[in-house]
């Protein structure tokens, strides 16, 4: 990647920012653009250290007009919390899906050699049918943000057979690390459960049993500079993983005794939770594998370790 043009949509947010920071090390010019929806994970604390060797903008007017002279975009824009999807589907439908259609139109209009990497994510699969989950498990997502990932995804694909973009996706399960968001449960439970750890508050885990696979940041990271390098990966979708799964009264016992404090309650699933609940969830990564040589390296352990200790000196910025 050194000297390529990089942009990243949705560069100030958890995955992307991360993105930034190691592609910034390995010599790539890189843009940012990101809208800083509240219901986003954008900070500017995210690039702390690298905010002098980014540009950063603002997606105004249009997302597309930002493809010329990229050499690769990473897309992450949008928006990944499945509560407010449902109470705000059409501001999820425009972050989702009409802003990747604005990104798609300029590729093809402006820039129509760029590599896209898109994020999309495990929801698209709904409540699976069986364990572990490969790509040929049928669509069925359970919520409004499952669909319109979806439907971006689609989009992606699309453009690929019918323009011949350039265009992946890679399908991220629960992805942890520096740099999310902990604030709340908006990018997923586990943020809310590190900050109630460090803050001295009891989390609550509902249900318990189902079980879940984890990515620590810097493996998904490396599976879009990889996917990014690869020409098979054109028109593909890859899921990403974790090497094993772990039940979530697990994980609580994990993130107690790896913080060396912290308590946590069991309860029933809320019932406007429970009825876009996946159950349990564990992705089959072997396409990516076999495809791009992607395997994740770090374990959950591990995972937990480095991200409270990133949050320990850094919690007023993220609370």
């Amino acid at each position: 990647m050194n000297g390529k043009r990089v942009m990243i949509t949705g560069g100030l947010g958890f995955i992307g920012s991360n993105l930034a920071h190691r592609l910034v090390e390995m010599g790539a010019i890189v843009s940012i653009i990101d809208n800083l929806h509240p219901n986003g994970g954008g900070s500017l604390h995210n690039i702390d250290g690298i905010r002098d060797r980014v540009t950063i903008g603002r997606r105004n007017p249009t997302l597309g007009q930002a493809c010329p002279n990229q050499d690769v975009v990473f897309n992450l824009a949008g928006l990944s919390s499945h509560m407010d999807s449902m109470e705000y589907p059409l501001d999820d439908a425009q972050n989702n899906v009409m802003a990747q259609i604005e990104l798609l139109e300029g590729a093809r209009r402006y820039n129509p050699g760029v590599k896209i990497v898109y994020a999309s994510t495990r929801q698209v699969y709904g409540k699976p049918e069986y364990l572990h989950v490969n790509e040929t498990h049928p669509v069925r997502p359970v919520d409004v943000n499952g669909i319109n990932k979806w439907t971006a995804e689609e989009y992606h694909r699309l453009y690929h057979e019918v323009y011949g973009l350039r265009t992946c996706s890679l399908r991220l399960t629960n992805t942890i690390g520096p740099r999310m968001r902990i604030k709340d449960a908006k990018q997923g439970f586990i943020g809310e459960w590190i900050r109630r750890v460090l803050t001295g508050e009891p989390f609550e885990v509902w249900g318990g049993e189902q079980v879940r696979d984890f990515t620590y940041v810097d493996d998904a990271v490396e599976a879009f500079i990889l996917a990014a390098q690869c020409d098979e990966s054109d028109g593909q979708a890859y899921n990403l993983g974790a090497r094993m799964p772990y039940k979530l009264i697990e994980v609580a016992g994990m993130l107690c005794d790896v913080a060396g404090q912290g308590s946590y309650v069991v309860k029933s699933f809320p019932t406007d939770r429970k009825r876009i609940d996946i159950g349990s969830y564990w992705a089959d990564y072997s396409k990516a594998n076999e495809d791009l040589s992607w395997n994740p390296t770090v374990e959950l352990c591990e995972a937990l370790r480095l991200t409270l200790d990133y949050y320990r000196c850094r919690l007023e910025h993220y609370t």
